[in-house]
């Protein structure tokens, strides 16, 4: 069974910060990597940042000087910290995992909300 568990979503003035936490399981697996993707009503579903556990981390552009996505002390678990946030920031922020013996299949949390607005 596969639970996927965001937090940290909120509603935050321009400029603020806010921190985004993921923790993953499946069966007795360990996590490949995870990542956040947005998706705003009539747009595709984008990724923000990945990280691969052991290895290298990747942001979208628009991510990059602002926002950082690292793991967590606790096990399969990652965090992401999202400052200087503007309004085109706003959306709703999806968790993915990929578990050593099945990479090629993502699994999803249910998203958490992040509203910029003054």
């Amino acid at each position: 069974q596969v639970q996927i568990v965001e937090s940290g979503g909120g509603l935050v003035q321009p400029g603020g910060s806010l921190r985004l936490s993921c923790a993953a399981s499946k069966d007795n697996l360990s996590v490949w990597s995870m990542g956040w993707y947005r998706q705003t009503p009539g747009k595709q579903r984008e990724l923000v940042a990945d990280i691969v556990f052991g290895g290298s981390t990747n942001y979208a552009d628009s991510a990059k000087g602002r926002f950082t996505i690292s793991r967590d002390s606790a096990e399969n678990s990652i965090n992401l910290q999202m400052n200087n946030l503007k309004p085109e920031d706003t959306s709703v922020y999806y968790c993915r995992a990929r578990f050593f013996g099945s990479i090629n299949t993502m699994h999803w949390g249910q998203g958490t909300q992040v509203t910029v607005s003054s």
